[in-house]
């Protein structure tokens, strides 16, 4: 289990893309695991956030893009 700890005026989204890099799928996980969050749109300043070891989180695999106009 890994944990983190908000700054001044961060929103749980914020937190995550600031751990991660990307939000894809991770502020629903970190509410399956923190459901007293949901009520807080701004968290806490050292507001403690429980996610799960880096080995379990899934990340997308970037995909090709087409270019319809070169």
């Amino acid at each position: 289990m890994t944990t983190i700890t908000a700054m001044q005026d961060d929103t749980l989204d914020a937190l995550i893309y600031r751990e991660y890099g990307t939000t894809e799928g991770l502020v629903e996980l970190a509410l399956e695991y923190n459901p007293q969050l949901a009520d807080m749109p701004i968290l806490e300043m050292g507001q403690q956030v429980e996610m799960p070891d880096d080995d379990d989180i899934y990340t997308p695999i970037a995909t090709s893009t087409v270019q319809l106009w070169d």
